[in-house]
């Protein structure tokens, strides 16, 4: 079978080689039939499992294209040879074929192609390149979003901040989140926003920025609704817990069903929040002074605590 189709790919290349020769009678290359022949070269290659004959054959399909002015079925034929590097385990070379693809989608003016060209290569690498993987969701959110096509710019937004976090490339984390809440405010979706704020506050406190984690909330009691949700006074309290460096407190807020049913990566962040100073309470005023002062001091503290309810409450 696999032979059977190597000889179909071999007969399609020489008829495509046949199309493009000229001479006294014929003066231009047919490049639209050369580019056929290709393509069938290619599929035929493909069921044979013969994968790097396929590229090559999708590469002449490409140039073919190309030189027939046809942008946007050259751009397939660069995404079928990016396909096949990825059977291949290329995947580095796979990324280049289909982002060289997606540029050629642009050209043709078809912009919506480009930006699911871009999402295909994110996916393919990023268990291998994830910062490669980010690039390439925040290319996508920008063509998306240059179309007005905002939904889709934030499916690939919130792709590029997970990533982001779970690389703990926490600075660059909290650009995007800002950049996704400022879109899902801009189409109203206001329950989403204050889950972002709750995402955004994660982040900034384990960049260890309380001031930056408090001004998110703060600017979030403009946006409708949230003054009064669940999330503001969970947020409340957990910034109250952190700033008394009270880790009971910052861990119960973490592992409400609220935090705990986020997206994976913003749910660890809340499960390994620790807060400064090794989670202790801050001490009162007053069991401060005794420690300075000494053990007589502080028994003689706790006596006159004794002595102002020795009497009963009336």
């Amino acid at each position: 079978m696999a032979a059977q189709k190597i000889n179909e790919a071999l007969e399609h290349i020489a008829k495509a080689e046949k199309y493009l020769k000229t001479g006294f009678l014929k003066w231009k290359p047919d490049y639209d039939s050369a580019a056929t022949e290709y393509g069938k070269a290619a599929v035929a290659f493909k069921n044979a499992k013969q994968f790097d004959q396929a590229r090559e054959a999708c590469l002449r399909e490409a140039e073919a294209h190309e030189n027939n002015k046809a942008l946007f079925h050259a751009a397939k034929a660069y995404e079928q040879a990016g396909m096949m590097l990825k059977e291949m385990q290329r995947l580095p070379e796979a990324v280049q074929l289909i982002e060289k693809a997606s540029m050629m989608y642009l050209e043709n003016g078809t912009p919506d192609t480009a930006a699911i060209a871009l999402e295909r290569a994110g996916k393919l690498i990023e268990n291998v390149s994830p910062e490669k993987a980010v690039q390439l969701y925040q290319q996508a959110a920008s063509v998306f979003e240059n179309e007005e096509r905002l939904r889709q710019a934030l499916e690939m937004l919130g792709k590029a901040s997970r990533l982001l976090v779970r690389g703990r490339r926490l600075d660059e984390a909290a650009l995007s989140l800002q950049k996704e809440k400022s879109i899902y405010k801009e189409i109203e979706n206001y329950p989403t926003c204050y889950k972002k704020t709750i995402a955004q506050v994660l982040v900034h406190l384990h960049r260890n920025d309380y001031v930056a984690a408090e001004r998110c909330v703060r600017e979030s009691y403009s946006i409708p609704g949230f003054n009064g949700s669940e999330d503001c006074a969970a947020l409340e309290q957990l910034l109250e817990g952190y700033d008394q460096q009270d880790q009971d407190q910052v861990s119960e807020v973490c592992n409400s069903p609220l935090f705990k049913y986020m997206d994976n990566d913003y749910a660890k962040l809340g499960l390994t929040l620790v807060v400064p100073g090794g989670g202790l309470k801050k001490k009162s005023p007053n069991a401060a002074q005794d420690k300075a002062r000494g053990p007589a001091a502080a028994g003689s503290h706790a006596d006159e605590e004794e002595d102002e309810y020795s009497g009963g409450l009336c």
